[in-house]
């Protein structure tokens, strides 16, 4: 690796509650002079980005992607050649269905040192702000992440849905809502009750959350009637019923 390289940090910011972040990403935010960044992270986190660094929307917005993933990429490369502290700062956890598995790649090829910070995955902290704990003894002790959302162009889907339908653990579904009715279709096809409790949760642990809770057969007519929007996780499975029990979790802590 070149001396005379940046380092590019690819730091996970977590669901969106800024009290949520780790104290390491923090840390490194604080100290970027290049900030990466798309819409994921929220305002709240976004919003306290220090001014003295350079600051990048590469945000992928319904039908406007602000960058592809291949110039992202040239981004990273170029600012880390140019011997700056990058922060390529991403929603949730980078590896979990963040790219950031691609991004580091990228950066090996090119010679560029780079770190990993893991952050908060909304898979589980979302539905957790929701009442929904994703496992439970009583109920499942399995989980599943999927994307709702592949790549298109993708000659056939990863999603094996005959599996998927037949699984009795918990099925978190990132990125779904343009989706939703036909992932809850596929599901019920291959023999999934359409009983089973959905819950559709929009911008996560923030202080706009909101959840839309229905079941596999009702859940897309309720998420259409609501106007539900990204982002938002939906999770499928009988772990649902406790967000009637449990309620949901204020953001932010109250001292």
């Amino acid at each position: 690796m070149s001396g005379n390289y940046g380092k590019v940090y690819l730091v996970g910011s977590g669901p969106g509650d800024p009290e949520l972040l780790t104290l390491k990403a923090r840390r490194l935010i604080d100290s970027a002079e290049v900030v990466i960044y798309d819409q994921l992270p929220g305002k709240a986190i976004l919003d306290s980005m220090p001014e003295s660094a350079e600051k990048i929307d590469v945000g992928k917005y319904a039908g406007n992607h602000t960058m592809t993933q291949s110039e992202i990429n040239e981004v990273l490369v170029r600012k880390a050649k140019e011997g700056k502290m990058v922060v390529r700062l991403k929603g949730g956890d980078p590896y979990v269905f963040g790219r950031g598995g691609e991004e580091a790649e990228v950066l090996v090829a090119e010679g560029i040192e780079f770190e990993v910070v893991p952050g908060i995955t909304s898979a589980i902290a979302v539905p957790a702000y929701a009442g929904i704990p994703v496992t439970h003894r009583e109920s499942t002790s399995m989980v599943t992440f999927i994307t709702g959302h592949e790549d298109p162009t993708k000659e056939e889907s990863g999603l094996d849905w005959k599996t998927l339908a037949k699984f009795n653990g918990t099925i978190v579904i990132f990125m779904g809502v343009k989706m939703l009715r036909r992932n809850t279709e596929e599901l019920m096809k291959y023999g999934k009750d359409p009983k089973t409790p959905v819950a559709v949760i929009e911008r996560g642990t923030r202080p706009d959350q909101r959840v839309t809770v229905g079941t596999l057969e009702s859940i897309a007519d309720l998420a259409e009637e609501r106007k539900v929007k990204a982002p938002a996780i939906t999770v499928v499975g009988d772990v649902v019923n406790l967000h009637g029990i449990l309620g949901e979790q204020l953001t932010g802590a109250e001292f």
